[in-house]
């Protein structure tokens, strides 16, 4: 309070000499920039008071205050200075919806401006909800500052600065491409009928601000739903608690969470604490006093105790009207810190408080033991995750049933189970029904190792190091080392995302929940607490330091995975060091130096990184094995004597050198034809691919990135007919070859910031099963050629910058874009972004399955087909920026937008 008193201070004294009309309403809703402070509001209206303010801003205002909202309207008639006042920056900041209402004067009032520049920042920043009214103008004259509301700007703008004004424009253009409402055009022009779609419109968007994320799968909650309903609705003029109990893992938060739903937009005060017991054991007891300070305060209060949280809490929340959920509380001293006894709140609060442990509840009236669902309605949720459907088939009918009365109702065992299950054969569920029958259902955890527990060997060892050293990582590198450890990865991570262990994300990465890749790492430590020698994986680095240093000349059989992080120092190690490792299939070491002579080192590794190095540390391994080999900022070269020791390596699958920049001709790949991936990144003087490339047959992923002395592709790489993805990016590349049609295969072709480049072949139409083809980068490329439209599985095309000099001072080049890229049904997505196009063909209305369509800062853009509007997939459109664009976008038939800029 005293902070706020001193804000509010500070505000009245700097603006004395201002001219102030007197509030005209003294309602506890009404709020001005001298009282706004740390106040939160639902609503901030903001609006040029010479056109509206006794009009139709008075109107909307009262139509809100009337539905309950806390309204920010600012009563200063005139304001002094040239800084927006801080309190008012903090009242939009501290609003869930800001409403400007754009009228013929707005754009002649700075203040104005500068309060819609803050609104739309806070929308990008924070995601605030921003509902503009065009009241009396046009969308089109705010956003181009045409006409009568063009000339109000104009007049404002040459007093100010020209930053100044360059903000105000890309704020007045950002706010007409979003939805609101035209006064003149909406309900006939009768702005009463106005004020109410508002009202209507604000009640919607603040009730799902505040809903929780709940599961779509919900079986049987309906009943107890309405139970809990019945318990908080049982005396509606006191502040009522109820405690929901149970087992972990039966459900109890998303119970809550669904009452919480429900009842969210009958309180203006809200908070969601989660996962109490752990959040605590980490953080303490004050972080979450903090949060809900703020959820129901909106003050940023950092209490140094429990008892200094407890005296804020207790005298600030009397006249708070709250609905609090707290989640998985562990001990009642945790109640006791965050609401204290009933008359901490206003009579009529809603408190629900989920817990494992009963007894934490003795002093809450109101208790309710969830207990596990039915089996009929056990059955229908796990049919959902191992079928996908709501009940089983009759083959599987009786084996389901026995595997879910082993789930005891318990429903993350039901859904864990089930995605372990999905895709099985009866075999296999006979024997996970036995492993099942034999573990009590007790906690998630137990549930979440019996999955890793049904893993054969091959699949755990996959899972292990993935939680220890591969999550995000991309999956073909690794599966490469899988598969010479017979590990079988293809069937290993299948059976691993069947399972809900692991995801694979949108490029092929590997991702691990937090909670597994913990499980894991727990499991490998349990091999051996207390020594890092006798443990299978070892990913810390000062335990990694203590395998190699300790224990001189005792062998240590059991590791056979070692990662060195880079984020440390410089480190020295020796070949007698690593002789003790006869079992090491995988060595990642970053900023270290190998000392000794050994040539024989590690003769089981399959994997070896290591960065900022010479280039003979390679020399000094085993290499008859090894399958990956990745080396980064060493000062390897073309020439280097060690490509004949390295010949050796004749099972090795993917070779990445990094920022080596000695590199100015490729090795001679005639040894490794068994290579199938082959990168090469920031070899800055790298000017030559050597013809031998032709004679790995195998390579499916080929990479020249930020190679920029590169200048052209040797013709035997034409050989390549396995090739699927090829990136040439940043490189001096002038042209694709003819050849390139021989890359029948090739699915992804990506040529970005390539900027000599001048032209594709026709050839490339022969590409038939490319999927993504990227040319972005300010290249010299002017046209496409024709038969693109021959390219009939493309899905995404990016022509960023293209038919633009790198030179702005030089006139843009036009880029063309020929009528048959309608025939591109697959395509999806299309970035023209900052590119020389003037028009778009007629045929652009003929890609159906267009999602994402990007013409921003394309300057020579005079206007858009009229067949734009048979998009009718299109779900963005955004053509920011475009200064030639001439009227307006039609966007009628765009039935699926939902971004317009």
């Amino acid at each position: 309070m005293k902070r706020d008193l001193v804000l509010e201070h500070s505000f009245v004294q700097s603006n004395k000499k201002s001219a102030r009309r007197k509030a005209d309403d003294t309602s506890a809703s009404s709020f001005s920039a001298t009282s706004a402070g740390g106040e939160s509001y639902d609503v901030f209206l903001s609006f040029s008071g010479k056109d509206t303010r006794k009009t139709f801003v008075d109107h909307l205002y009262n139509g809100l205050i009337d539905a309950g909202f806390r309204v920010f309207r600012d009563d200063n008639e005139l304001r002094e200075g040239e800084e927006i006042g801080t309190n008012l920056l903090r009242a939009i900041k501290n609003s869930k919806i800001s409403i400007p209402i754009l009228s013929l004067n707005y754009a002649s009032s700075k203040w104005c401006l500068r309060e819609l520049v803050e609104m739309m920042e806070c929308m990008k920043s924070v995601g605030q909800v921003v509902l503009p009214i065009f009241y009396r103008v046009e969308p089109a004259h705010v956003r181009h500052q045409v006409e009568s509301f063009g000339k109000t700007f104009s007049r404002l703008s040459r007093k100010y600065l020209e930053e100044d004004v360059a903000k105000w424009k890309q704020a007045l253009q950002e706010v007409a491409s979003l939805k609101g409402w035209e006064s003149e055009r909406t309900a006939n022009g009768h702005e009463g009928e106005l004020v109410k779609m508002v009202v209507r419109k604000v009640l919607s968007e603040l009730k799902k601000a505040f809903r929780l994320d709940v599961t779509e799968q919900l079986v049987g909650i309906d009943n107890v739903v309405e139970d809990i309903l019945r318990l908080l609705d049982d005396n509606p003029s006191a502040t009522q608690i109820v405690g929901i109990h149970g087992m972990g893992g039966i459900g109890k938060t998303t119970l809550a969470k669904v009452v919480y739903n429900k009842l969210s937009d009958q309180f203006r005060c809200r908070s969601f604490i989660a996962d109490i017991r752990e959040t605590t054991r980490h953080k303490g007891i004050s972080s979450l006093q903090n949060q809900l300070i703020f959820d129901i305060l909106k003050m940023d209060v950092q209490v140094s105790n429990i008892d200094e949280g407890i005296g804020i809490m207790k005298s600030r929340f009397k006249r708070k009207k709250v609905l609090l959920l707290l989640d998985d509380v562990d001990d009642n001293d945790r109640i006791k810190a965050l609401v204290g006894k009933h008359d901490w709140f206003e009579k009529g609060s809603r408190i629900i408080i989920t817990t494992r442990i009963r007894p934490i509840l003795d002093d809450v009236i109101c208790q309710y033991e969830l207990k596990e669902i039915a089996e009929d309605k056990s059955l229908i949720l796990f049919s959902r995750h191992a079928f996908l459907r709501d009940s089983p088939p009759c083959e599987f009918e009786s084996l389901s049933r026995a595997v879910v009365s082993t789930a005891g109702g318990l429903p993350l065992a039901l859904e864990v189970v089930g995605s372990f299950l999905y895709g099985r054969n009866r075999g296999f569920w006979k024997d996970a029904l036995k492993k099942l029958k034999e573990v009590p259902h007790v906690k998630v955890q137990e549930k979440l190792r019996i999955s890793y527990d049904a893993l054969n060997y091959e699949e755990q060892q996959i899972f292990l190091d993935i939680a220890c050293f591969f999550n995000e990582c991309e999956r073909l590198c690794v599966s490469h080392m899988w598969e010479a450890c017979n590990f079988l990865p293809n069937m290993g991570i299948e059976t691993l995302t069947f399972m809900s262990l692991v995801k694979i994300g949108y490029n092929g990465e590997l991702r691990m929940h937090d909670q597994l890749r913990d499980l894991g790492r727990e499991i490998v430590r349990q091999e051996d607490y207390k020594t890092p020698m006798n443990r299978s994986r070892v990913w810390i680095h000062e335990e990694a330091l203590e395998v190699l240093q300790r224990n001189k000349g005792k062998e240590k059989d059991r590791v056979e995975a070692l990662w060195l992080d880079e984020n440390h120092s410089h480190v020295e190690l020796t070949t007698e060091q690593f002789e003790t490792l006869p079992n090491l299939r995988l060595l990642r070491v970053d900023n270290a130096t190998l000392i000794g002579d050994s040539k024989g080192l590690l003769p089981k590794l399959r994997c070896l990184a290591w960065s900022k190095c010479p280039a003979s540390v390679v020399t000094s391994f085993h290499l008859e094995k090894l399958v990956v080999l990745y080396l980064s900022d060493c000062d390897i070269s073309g020439l280097w004597e060690g490509w004949s020791r390295l010949k050796v390596a004749k099972q090795l699958k993917f070779l990445a050198l990094e920022n080596c920049p000695c590199l100015k001709v490729t090795p001679d790949l005639s040894a490794f034809q068994n290579l199938e991936m082959l990168s090469f990144v920031r070899c800055d003087n790298l000017e030559k691919i050597h013809s031998s490339i032709g004679e790995a047959k195998g390579l499916k992923f080929l990479q020249f990135r930020c190679c920029e002395k590169l200048k052209e592709l040797p013709q035997e790489m034409g050989k390549l007919e396995e090739l699927k993805k090829l990136f040439i990016g940043k490189t001096a590349i002038q042209e694709i070859p003819r050849w390139i049609c021989s890359l029948k295969k090739l699915e992804m072709l990506v040529v970005s910031k390539c900027k000599s480049l001048v032209e594709l072949p026709d050839s490339i139409s022969h590409l038939v099963d490319l999927s993504l083809l990227e040319l972005s980068g300010y290249s010299k490329l002017c046209r496409l050629p024709e038969c693109i439209g021959s390219l009939v599985k493309l899905q995404y095309l990016s022509l960023v910058g293209v038919g633009i000099p790198e030179d702005p001072q030089l006139d843009h080049a036009l880029f063309h874009i020929p009528n048959s890229i309608g025939k591109l049904e697959w395509l999806t997505g299309l970035d023209l972004s900052r590119s020389g196009i003037c028009e778009l063909p007629e045929s652009i209305g003929d890609l159906k399955n267009l999602k994402t369509f990007y013409i921003a800062h394309c300057e020579k853009l005079c206007g858009l087909p009229s067949t734009i509007r048979k998009l009718g997939n299109l779900e963005i459109l955004d053509a920011t920026e475009c200064k030639s664009l001439q009227g307006e976008i039609q966007i009628d038939g765009l039935s699926s937008l939902k971004i317009l800029r």
